[in-house]
């Protein structure tokens, strides 16, 4: 929809009327957009292909916010929507749960992966990596340490799974994937950490794989 920068826009934050968070508002022109996703400088490719993805494929509304040391993705939202429980623009749907249980098998494979081949130490500082992650992005159900240890050791098909949309699960791909790549140096990491999905149903898998391959960071993982 739109490319834009910073001295373009305003951005404020919000409280979120049935949540204890802050929710940043981007406001351009009398609209108004919610925070996605952001990127680095260094992924600003990534970034265009996920506004891409959500306007051309999906018909939304979003704004790319280009930085000099960022980029964003921001989706239009009526800010009473907020008080209604909705985004404004068709988000706060939980994704399919196969997908979600492969992102949990992908995540804690990278983890024990750490562990066992970098040691207890190198370990304990990917799991504060994930955890800073995933508070920073508000994931639903992830913002304590018990609750990230708990995603990263227990059996995400014998446990309900957390209510993440396809935006959180796609967004961790990327961050997965910059940190398996800081912390081995390369990104052979991906092949073995993708054999993890071998847990999941036959159907479930070949619905995640087809999910990955359409997705942005899909290409991250090939």
């Amino acid at each position: 929809m739109f490319i834009l920068k910073r001295q373009d826009v305003d951005i404020k934050n919000i409280k979120h009327p049935q949540k204890d968070q802050q929710i940043p508002i981007l406001s351009y022109q009398g609209q108004t957009f919610r925070l996605l996703s952001v990127f680095n400088a260094s992924q600003e490719e990534e970034a265009r292909a996920l506004w891409r993805d959500l306007t051309d494929n999906r018909g939304k509304a979003c704004v790319l916010l280009e930085e000099p040391e960022r980029f964003s993705v921001w989706g239009k939202v009526r800010l009473e929507a907020l008080d209604e429980g909705d985004d404004g623009g068709g988000g706060n749907t939980p994704a399919g749960q196969g997908l979600i249980q492969g992102c949990l098998l992908l995540l804690q494979s990278l983890f024990f992966d750490v562990e066992d081949l970098l040691g207890d130490k190198q370990a304990g500082l990917f799991e504060k990596d994930i955890a800073s992650f995933l508070t920073q992005w508000h994931f639903p159900q992830a913002t304590s340490d018990k609750a990230v240890k708990s995603l990263l050791t227990v059996d995400p098909l014998a446990t309900q799974v957390p209510p993440w949309e396809e935006l959180h699960l796609q967004r961790l791909l990327e961050e997965m994937h910059r940190l398996g790549k800081n912390y081995f140096g390369n990104a052979n990491f991906a092949e073995r950490v993708l054999e993890a999905l071998e847990d999941l149903s036959p159907a479930d898998r070949s619905g995640f794989m087809a999910w990955l391959n359409q997705s942005p960071p899909g290409k991250l993982w090939k």
